[in-house]
């Protein structure tokens, strides 16, 4: 998977957060997912992104997010609920700071990278979750206890 976040561009006095965009990033539902997301999470400001349907929060980052990324399918993968949005939770590799999340059931799915020693994952998640809640889930985390019996 990409790098999300490749660096700074210096644009005056603010920085912008150069975020490579999701592929389907012009979703129409990510312009409605972009629009009611907080400008503040645990009172880190957001910031100006470099592409469609991303956003940023804080400086340094503590979350940056893309929409429209590929959803992902069945995994045996930590997913966790927030706010009824269930997420797929995995460390980023080669960076033990970062922590991504998928949303998963939804689409389009976005995805948050956390920088977990600026911030908690699951304070991240409690601030875009009620955004991400509005749009219905198509499916859900199941885990083995579900599916087995």
């Amino acid at each position: 998977m990409a790098t999300v976040l490749t660096g700074l561009a210096v644009t005056g006095c603010s920085r912008t957060v150069i975020v490579e965009p999701a592929k389907d990033a012009a979703n129409p539902k990510c312009a409605d997912i972009l629009l009611t997301l907080p400008d503040e999470i645990s009172g880190e400001k957001a910031r100006t992104t470099s592409s469609q349907g991303t956003k940023a929060w804080g400086d340094p980052n503590v979350a940056v997010l893309r929409c429209g990324v590929t959803p992902p399918g069945p995994t045996t993968d930590q997913c966790v609920s927030v706010s009824g949005v269930d997420w797929i939770s995995k460390p980023v590799e080669d960076d033990d700071s970062t922590w991504r999340f998928t949303s998963y059931g939804r689409t389009p799915a976005v995805e948050v990278l956390v920088n977990r020693k600026a911030e908690s994952g699951n304070d991240v998640l409690a601030a875009i979750s009620p955004t991400l809640s509005k749009f219905p889930p198509e499916n859900e985390c199941v885990g083995a206890e579900d599916i087995a019996g």
